[in-house]
């Protein structure tokens, strides 16, 4: 960081609402509307140790520190304190695919950006020309 400290995570964990910003936060709307997607469970059920394992590191101190010690050998348990989290919403596909990069889409009269993750705000210029390109060949407008 900045002033020399360092950061070690996130875990990568399903999330039970969709700003939920403590490892706690349920929404049970959130929830059904989630667990109502196939691809939910098939994403699931394609990571279930990995998701497990980012878990019980969100939850165990003890474990998230044995892990951390494979990059940084010397750390102690002391050195960890609890900080922000924040959500990194991800789409995924019916076949329980995550969508990592831009997916944009045409329907009828009108164009959708469907994923846009964190490198869509260094890269929007280039996502808007893009888009501009398409929305010309798709809707034939003479700019």
């Amino acid at each position: 960081m900045i002033h020399g400290g360092v950061e070690c995570g996130p875990n990568a964990v399903f999330v039970f609402k969709r700003e939920g910003y403590n490892k706690t936060s349920f929404s049970l709307k959130d929830t059904i509307d989630a667990f109502s997607f196939a691809g939910t469970w098939k994403f699931f059920a394609k990571n279930l140790r990995f998701g497990l394992d980012e878990y019980r590191g969100a939850f165990s101190k003890a474990f998230f520190l044995k892990r951390l010690r494979t990059l940084i050998p010397t750390l102690e348990s002391d050195d960890i304190v609890a900080s922000r989290s924040g959500v990194r919403a991800m789409a995924l596909s019916p076949e329980g695919n995550m969508i990592d990069d831009f997916k944009i889409e045409f329907n009828d009269n009108a164009i959708h950006v469907l994923n846009a993750p964190s490198p869509a705000a260094t890269a929007c210029l280039a996502i808007g020309k893009a888009i501009e390109e398409m929305a010309t060949r798709q809707f034939h407008l003479d700019l």
